[in-house]
């Protein structure tokens, strides 16, 4: 499926960019790295790991969802699929990033940017729709445990995953359309470490308060999401405290707390990064929040689902150890 995402937005990019003739600029320079420049070495080797760390962890989360059956339900479904999904989320901006700390010639083409904003933001997309659907279902869960077999089945469970990747790749695409016919001809210096919509519509040369109608959009469907998954877990919350068991609370608990984890440190980044509308920030301050929501937050994302929840951490025990009957209270393979 993102192959066929990859060939519709290479080919939009493409026939845009050759419409639009007065585009002068063909390529874009980031120096959103101005201070790395004598040691850039020191970061490439932290970002490097970092990006191996986050592509090895999600992956043994997603294999260890699928080859353990007692996981196939869909909870795990969902932290499966959003694991899949920051690999990719990270692999958009990340191998430019370190290209860019050990090359002089930090450029991006047109083209390349116009692809690094759709899929960075398409999967950014894809992940916020996949974390409400994930409250969403840990709310009937919880508050409906007897309905929740008929309601979440596996076929709605398949249907709302495949939604969320689908409309967060295909409502994209025209904004991507539009940035794309506009006309690039004077300074093309990104102050930022990777392509960001309001970075590079502040270099197009023509009105510029479409930027503000970019910021309100963004901004509702932001809080919008937000708004959801909060009212979720205020009602998760109120209803685990009525379980008149401490066992059953904090069990009850334990499930939801990677989730309310991963959601405060995505939309919390999102938020900084995106509802600020004119809202300015020192460069190094910018360059922080970035690197925050695109690379810490999916750094402790496997972290925090695995350590945190006890049958994952079995689950990777026994992907790894295959071989071993692995104890429910033993810590070694």
């Amino acid at each position: 499926m993102s192959c066929v995402f990859l060939s519709i937005a290479v080919r939009v990019a493409e026939t845009m960019v050759r419409i639009n003739q007065t585009t002068t600029v063909t390529e874009f320079l980031f120096t959103g790295f101005p201070q790395f420049e004598d040691g850039s070495l020191l970061f490439f080797i932290p970002l490097f790991v970092i990006y191996i760390f986050i592509v090895i962890g999600n992956l043994t989360v997603f294999f260890a969802v699928k080859m353990d059956t007692r996981l196939h339900n869909p909870m795990y479904n969902f932290i499966s699929i959003f694991s899949f999904l920051e690999i990719w989320y990270t692999t958009a901006t990340i191998p430019k990033m370190l290209s860019n700390l050990i090359s002089r010639q930090r450029t991006i083409s047109m083209i390349g940017c116009l692809l690094q904003m759709y899929f960075f933001h398409s999967l950014g997309n894809s992940e916020g729709i996949l974390l409400t659907t994930m409250a969403i279902d840990r709310y009937i869960a919880i508050c409906n445990p007897l309905r929740y077999p008929t309601i979440m089945t596996p076929r709605l469970c398949a249907q709302l995953s495949a939604g969320s990747c689908i409309f967060g790749f295909l409502v994209l695409l025209p904004e991507i359309a539009w940035i794309s016919t506009l006309p690039f001809c004077g300074p093309n210096q990104i102050y930022q470490i990777f392509c960001d919509f309001e970075p590079v519509l502040r270099l197009a040369c023509t009105d510029t308060s479409m930027i503000l109608i970019e910021d309100v959009i963004h901004a509702v469907a932001i809080i919008f999401s937000a708004l959801i998954i909060a009212l979720s877990y205020i009602r998760i919350i109120t209803v685990i405290l009525r379980i008149p068991s401490v066992e059953g609370r904090q069990k009850a608990f334990s499930t939801c707390a990677a989730h309310l984890g991963v959601f405060l440190m995505f939309y919390g980044s999102v938020s900084l990064m995106y509802l600020r509308f004119s809202a300015t920030f020192p460069p190094i301050l910018d360059t922080a929040i970035a690197l925050m929501f695109a690379v810490l937050a999916p750094f402790f994302n496997p972290i925090i689902y695995s350590f945190r929840n006890k049958d994952m951490k079995i689950a990777i025990k026994k992907l790894f150890c295959p071989q071993k009957t692995v104890n429910l209270s033993s810590d070694q393979c």
